[in-house]
């Protein structure tokens, strides 16, 4: 994502205009659009004219158009995202109040305008930071198989995404016909190899993961290497540090996630960002076994010890997901976006925003969306506040 243009004023609203250079800006992009925002983009918008005669015709015409938001669409597969609304500023082919939907295009600017108190939160220019980044967590390839299944997926920054799904029949292996198991083994590999080609950009040196049950997974190392031989594929070739293959208990792709807890993929994986966020999931849970006081969660256990000062200096963390900052309630959102930042700028604790499309994510999300590793034990915070009884004696002042 490229920062085209911003300016915020000192009450938080203002204005920034983006430009989406890749699939993951849409991401950010999602993130960062909220009901009731102002958004300005490109369109086509069917307009109907009617002549003299009295005969109507229809075309489609390029405009830009200015709407306000009142809900979005977002499809992670295949990163498109649609932001639906009514117009806000008449033009000469649309009049104010009409319906339109927005799809934000790659390579094309939008400007985001959001209006109210504090309505350009830390959290939301700390997305605009995070997707403006040029050093952006690098992507990590996996192919996640058994005989004739292949599970292609991407992880990113913030999302792991499945990009391709390839399935193949293979016949078994019988007695004296075992070459038709190999003819369909070869085949298999051989289309899950150019499915990967036609993905990745063998320019660029990123991990490759090749995960299965039993020798799967080495096979399909061992045929890769072997194409890029008899083919003359020396960009091929040249990812050979790049693989890595690893076991698995199944191809399907929840399997991803002991594959990327395993020590040899951990250790090629240390610097990424999905890597930080598992292990720090790790050591929280690693804490709540222990059950020592010093990892809690759910909203109101995490807010209590960020009140009595745990999150803080040396060693609290406050874990949250970014699907609560989605929340159309302003409100509930306020609220979120002042725990972190008490916890950041005011206790000096870390902050993590965890993002509910990765493993990661996903385990936080079952935990009620937010946790916190603590400084010091802090017991009973799951215990409910009761008012103190009252005498009815005293109530009625009368002397007891």
């Amino acid at each position: 994502m490229r920062l085209i243009k911003q300016s915020f004023e000192r009450d938080g609203s203002g204005f920034v205009t983006l430009f989406p250079e890749e699939p993951e800006d849409m991401w950010y992009a999602y993130n960062l659009i909220r009901p009731n925002d102002l958004l300005r983009a490109s369109a086509i918008r069917r307009v109907t004219t009617e002549s003299s005669t009295g005969s109507t015709s229809s075309t489609r015409v390029h405009t830009t158009l200015t709407i306000r938001v009142a809900s979005l669409d977002f499809d992670p597969q295949s990163s498109q995202l649609h932001v639906s609304g009514r117009i806000a500023e008449e033009t000469k082919f649309t009049k104010v109040g009409q319906y339109h939907t927005l799809d934000l295009e790659l390579q094309r600017n939008f400007t985001l305008e959001k209006d109210g108190d504090e309505a350009w939160d830390s959290v939301a220019r700390g997305i605009i930071k995070e997707a403006c980044d040029p050093v952006k967590s690098a992507d990590v390839w996996a192919v996640v198989m058994h005989e004739g299944l292949a599970n292609l997926a991407v992880l990113t920054g913030a999302r792991t995404v499945l990009r391709q799904r390839i399935e193949a029949s293979i016949p078994r292996k019988r007695n004296g016909r075992a070459g038709d198991h190999d003819k369909g083994l070869e085949k298999f590999f051989q289309t899950t190899l150019e499915t990967l080609l036609r993905q990745i950009d063998l320019n660029e040196s990123k991990p490759i993961l090749l995960a299965s049950p039993g020798f799967t997974a080495a096979s399909f190392h061992k045929f890769i290497l072997d194409t890029a031989i008899q083919t003359g594929n020396k960009a091929l070739m040249a990812q050979k540090s790049n693989f890595v293959v690893v076991h698995s208990s199944s191809g399907h792709l929840h399997s991803l996630n002991e594959v990327l807890q395993s020590p040899e993929v951990t250790a090629r994986l240390k610097d990424t960002q999905y890597a930080r966020e598992g292990k720090l999931m790790d050591d929280f849970m690693a804490l709540l076994r222990k059950d020592d006081g010093r990892a809690w969660y759910g909203p109101t256990e995490v807010e209590k010890a960020v009140e009595q000062g745990a999150v803080g200096r040396g060693g609290g963390v406050l874990l949250i997901s970014n699907a609560l900052f989605r929340a159309q309630d302003v409100a509930v959102r306020r609220r979120w976006v002042r725990l972190t930042d008490k916890v950041r700028d005011l206790e000096g604790g870390e902050v993590r925003t965890l993002s509910s499309e990765h493993e990661s994510g996903k385990r936080l999300d079952g935990l009620g969306g937010i946790a916190a590793i603590l400084t010091y034990p802090l017991d009973d915070l799951d215990e409910e506040e009761t008012e103190p009884e009252i005498n009815n004696a005293d109530a009625n002042g009368v002397e007891t």
